[in-house]
């Protein structure tokens, strides 16, 4: 990680669980600095107890605010954009407050990044943008693709914008393992439906493909990892063996199975050992991936149920035991 000695790292939302995670590996590299941006200040207080080395700072600001993010930018040679409104049911009753911090809020990104000479900015996506049917999916489809297309306005400017997109992460804040956790001294778990799948990745495994991929990006790309899938009875079965599951009904704006790329974006994606990378559709697309990854079948997509990796039950609790 050469690429990031003396340099400056920001990442919003730096206060959640991929972020504080993110702030801790990014520390083990001779950055110069570590800039944690978000909203929240006691947040920010609980962190800064925990995290004390002196290359990290501490900044107040809100994605919608423009001017908070041309400030806070200032000097900064990488962002790694993870602030969003991500629960799907505050955003399906919230809609107009999830454009604002995740489509209004990329695009302020996009700009402050610009004019400030950020080198480049890496913003994490969902498996939900893939052929989305609730609004935190549309929304974040919605600043993939400003993303993708801010690299066509650059000009001059050596800044480049290029995308992650990966499925649940194992136990990060408001996921299913910490809920099923809590209740299951109940006796009783509730399963929306008993055929859903769902891609799984740890938080260290996220982290280090999003410092991975901010190394090999040249702009525009969409990364998606080769992770495993999972049934969530199975990971009911690993958290409570000996709980009721209760089947409760898929909830609005839930999907039964994930997808990561869809059949058309597969057109135009190419496969490596570990990874895909999603090629944009533009004249100035970088040739590179083209040449040196596998192109794939006809018909291809890369979804939870389809899956050639699974996570067995055992698998599953020992994952959860680690959290």
């Amino acid at each position: 990680m050469e690429f990031l000695r003396n340099q400056t790292v920001l990442v919003t939302g730096g206060t959640g669980s991929f972020g504080k995670k993110f702030v801790k590996k990014i520390l083990e590299y001779d950055v110069k600095k570590v800039i944690v941006f978000s909203r929240d200040e006691l947040k920010q207080y609980e962190m800064a107890q925990e995290y004390t080395d002196p290359r990290i700072r501490f900044f107040i600001g809100d994605v919608r605010d423009k001017e908070r993010l041309y400030r806070a930018f200032d000097g900064v040679d990488y962002v790694v954009h993870a602030a969003a409104m991500k629960q799907v049911p505050a955003c399906e009753y919230n809609p107009f407050e999830a454009v604002k911090t995740n489509i209004y809020g990329a695009q302020n990104i996009i700009e402050a990044a610009i004019d400030r000479g950020v080198k480049r900015v890496i913003a994490l996506s969902t498996d939900k943008a893939a052929a989305p049917i609730n609004l935190y999916g549309a929304t974040k489809l919605a600043s993939d693709k400003l993303f993708v297309a801010a690299n066509s306005y650059v000009g001059e400017k050596d800044t480049r914008f290029a995308v992650v997109r990966y499925g649940n992460v194992v136990g990060s804040r408001g996921s299913v393992v910490p809920f099923f956790k809590k209740i299951a001294a109940t006796g009783k778990l509730p399963i929306t439906d008993e055929r859903m799948t769902r891609f799984w990745i740890t938080l260290d495994q996220g982290v280090q493909f999003v410092i991975n991929s901010l190394e090999r990006m040249k702009g525009g790309e969409i990364f998606v990892p080769k992770i495993p899938s999972m049934k969530v009875v199975d990971l009911a079965k690993a958290i409570a063996p000996e709980a009721e599951i209760e089947i409760i009904g898929i909830r609005p704006g839930e999907k039964l199975h994930e997808t990561m790329i869809t059949e058309d974006d597969a057109r135009h994606t190419v496969e490596f050992d570990n990874y895909y990378v999603i090629i944009p559709e533009f004249p100035w697309c970088p040739q590179e991936y083209a040449d040196q990854g596998r192109s794939l079948p006809e018909g291809f997509k890369y979804t939870s149920d389809t899956n050639t990796e699974w996570l067995t039950v055992e698998e599953l609790r020992i994952l959860v035991e680690e959290i």
